[in-house]
């Protein structure tokens, strides 16, 4: 693909998604309804878009009919200027060339794809190459990979992301790994769309060559992340990298201490659908969420 076609998805990737939660009842059933109200709740925000079917989203863990739902809620519930990624990469390439073409019949603007984790070990460069070149072939939307060393165990090379990134369909990257993203930008060239996976150096990823960010506390706190990123289009860095401490600060008394589990009940917090993960995800003990509540109010983030 040439630089001007591939370039030609960046607006639609360039800012701030959401890697939208699962909201389940205290049986462990899915709350649809309350999914629902998430979604239009962040329609209201500045966010780019959402990514469904991610960690966060804690996909790994639910059925295949259960993605289905979730998936279907997402997209019945995103308002028209909102643009949708999904998590379809599975531990078998069919699996995933199945449930791309299913997800793209929905609906959804990308597909997503997380490395198979169950055979790390043999997950060598040319596996992960003919596993993510395959089911790019196959997909109708275009794709992205998804770097997360902490759930999918490996930690991509830059040999491959370089060629994975000649491939017309595989668009862009979200990365949550660390320390990797300069080498992953200088690996691919300035016209793949590499989003940064964490809070924490989301900021540094955009100075860098990066077009966005796929933050979980842009669940609870969007605004905050999408100043961040509105500073850094506007030219203003220093005013830029006051609210980017700020996020870290943030992100690391919620998600990084806490996970899932801290992503959900900082939600409860501020007004949204949280809940406990689904097990063996523990939620947070009542202790831990007291102070979560004091850190946040203690921050500025939320007010009492």
């Amino acid at each position: 693909m040439s630089p001007t076609l591939k370039s030609s998805h960046r607006e639609n990737l360039s800012g701030v998604f959401a890697p939208i939660t699962t909201p389940f009842s205290e049986e462990d059933h899915l709350l649809l309804d309350e999914l629902a109200s998430n979604i239009q709740k962040l329609n209201e925000s500045r966010l780019r878009g959402y990514f469904a079917l991610g960690t966060n989203g804690e996909f790994k863990s639910l059925s295949e009919t259960e993605q289905r739902k979730v998936l279907e809620t997402v997209i019945k519930a995103s308002s028209k200027d909102k643009v949708i990624m999904a998590g379809t990469g599975r531990e078998s390439t069919e699996r995933s060339i199945v449930d791309t073409k299913e997800a793209a019949a929905m609906g959804i603007h990308f597909a997503s794809l997380i490395a198979p984790s169950f055979f790390s070990k043999k997950m060598t460069d040319p596996v992960l190459l003919r596993h993510f070149r395959s089911i790019a072939d196959a997909s109708p939307v275009p794709v992205l990979l998804y770097n997360n060393p902490e759930v999918a165990v490996l930690t991509f090379s830059t040999g491959l992301v370089g060629e994975v990134s000649k491939h017309p369909n595989i668009v862009g990257m979200k990365d949550s790994s660390k320390g990797n993203f300069a080498s992953y930008l200088l690996a691919a060239g300035l016209d793949y769309n590499l989003l940064a996976g964490s809070a924490n150096f989301f900021l540094e990823a955009l100075v860098m060559g990066g077009i966005g960010g796929v933050l979980s506390i842009a669940n609870f706190a969007p605004e905050a992340c999408c100043k961040v990123y509105d500073l850094w289009k506007e030219g203003k860095l220093e005013e830029a990298k006051v609210e980017q401490y700020k996020l870290m600060t943030l992100n690391q008394k919620v998600s990084g201490r806490f996970g899932v589990a801290g992503v959900k009940a900082a939600m409860d917090l501020f007004g949204f659908h949280g809940g406990s993960p689904r097990g063996p995800l523990l939620p947070l003990t009542p202790d831990e969420k007291r102070k979560l509540a004091d850190d946040l109010t203690v921050s500025g983030f939320l007010t009492k």
